[in-house]
């Protein structure tokens, strides 16, 4: 052998996804004037998909700030766990409730007394949810205790069983016509136990103290509070708890809590939380964030097969560099790669644009909501009617994760089967013409 043959050495073939290949797909995608349609087609996939994934990050992120804000809502107001049960009419259920309170997440305890009323007042009569509850435990629901004025904060709970002031929600307030320092009479089915027995159903006069706002309308036309001690009384429940009410530090995370709470509750306590009570609302919610991920899903997908009518366009302009790279060597997996790469690069490109363009509009949606009622000199969110005078968006990070996953793995699929035919092109057939 001689020295100049010992010299030369075998070339190393590429490997997949090398150089050449994305070198080759990014080249083919910038075509020529004559080739001008495969470039629209390609603008036209880029644009749909980054359209699709700029409106699914907007919707999923509109409904997660709106079942966020629901729901801070109505547990603000209703809370987060319950305790029921013989333990509330044990002797040493203060001792419980000190415990209940030790527990690693607990916010708050409050017992409460609940019962249906007749109320009147102004010439209306109407029913109403009598809530009793100790003045100091008014801050537990943060939109109540903000809504009301210091001087119905101070008069809550002032005078011989708690006094006669009572705080009604602002929609019942109006309902019936009434303002502050108004008189308005309750009517207790269950009435004040005698030496004659029973007698039977209880009337009295109370003084609106305050009205308040729970952030929704209709907590604020059905509940009425009244100081705790005077709603015992009222109802015949004296040193009687109906129920128990916690919050929590971290609400979706309650049921890490059920059982330590149930533990420091004793024998006897019934232990549930918020989700039991409103099971068909988070089931509502829980459905239709499920079917608008697959609706929007779809329409992600269907942008995505775009793709598919532009490499076929592609691959048929390019039938003779196919069949000459395949005479000097290049291997089928090179070619289904070089065309796969043209196809999936224009669905990064427009999942990328997609991302950016709706962590924008997320971003800014404020804005967005002044700017277009601005422009068209109205309120889009009247509070009184959607409970919301801004359009609530809260970006999850998994649901990111998911779209971006979803729209790449479409243009993945999308871009493969005509990717797969350039492969399987026979170079003879594909040269016996040009």
């Amino acid at each position: 052998m001689t020295d100049a043959a010992a010299a030369i050495k075998p070339v190393k073939p590429a490997g997949p996804f090398s150089a050449w290949e994305f070198g080759l797909a990014l080249r083919y995608l910038r075509a020529r004037r004559r080739e001008g349609g495969i470039a629209l087609i390609a603008i036209i996939s880029y644009v749909a998909i980054a359209l699709a994934v700029m409106a699914l990050i907007v919707v999923m992120s509109i409904m997660a700030g709106f079942r966020n804000e629901l729901l801070d809502r109505m547990l603000s107001f209703n809370g987060h766990m319950y305790v029921q049960g013989q333990v509330l009419n044990d002797p040493a259920r203060d001792a419980a409730l000190e415990r209940i309170r030790r527990v690693p997440g607990v916010v708050s305890v409050t017992p409460l007394v609940e019962s249906q009323s007749i109320v009147r007042a102004a010439g209306v009569t109407t029913g109403a949810m009598v809530r009793g509850i100790r003045p100091g435990d008014l801050g537990s629901m943060a939109y109540v205790n903000n809504s009301l004025g210091e001087e119905a904060r101070r008069s809550f709970g002032q005078g011989p069983y708690g006094g006669d002031n009572i705080l009604i929600g602002k929609a019942l307030a109006e309902g019936m016509g009434l303002r502050v320092g108004d008189p308005i009479t309750l009517y207790s089915p269950t009435g004040a136990d005698s030496a004659l027995g029973n007698l039977g159903g209880l009337e009295k006069t109370y003084r609106v103290g305050g009205t308040f706002s729970s952030g929704t309308a209709d907590f604020d036309r059905a509940y009425i509070f009244m100081p705790l001690e005077q709603a015992q009384l009222f109802f015949a429940k004296e040193g009687v708890w109906d129920v128990v009410e916690l919050k929590v530090a971290e609400p979706d995370r309650v049921g890490d809590l059920l059982e330590p709470v149930r533990q420091a509750a004793g024998r006897g306590a019934i232990v549930n939380d918020w989700r039991d009570r409103l099971a068909a609302f988070w089931g509502a919610l829980k459905v239709e964030r499920v079917a608008m991920s697959i609706i929007l899903g779809l329409v992600v997908a269907i942008a995505a097969l775009n793709i598919i009518s532009g490499i076929v366009m592609l691959v048929k302009n390019k039938t003779r560099d196919i069949a000459i790279l395949r005479t000097v060597g290049a291997s089928q997996s090179s070619m289904l790669r070089v065309f796969f790469i043209a196809g999936a690069a224009i669905g990064v490109a427009g999942t990328i644009t997609g991302l950016v363009l709706g962590l924008l509009f997320c971003l800014n949606i404020g804005a967005i909501q002044h700017f277009l009622e601005w422009l068209f000199q109205t309120r889009l969110f009247d509070a009184d009617v959607y409970m919301l005078d801004a359009i609530p968006a809260e970006v999850d990070p998994m649901d990111v994760v998911w779209v971006t996953l979803w729209s790449v793995f479409m243009s993945c699929v999308a871009s493969l089967l005509p990717s797969w035919r350039a492969a399987k092109m026979d170079p003879v057939e594909a040269l016996r013409y040009e």
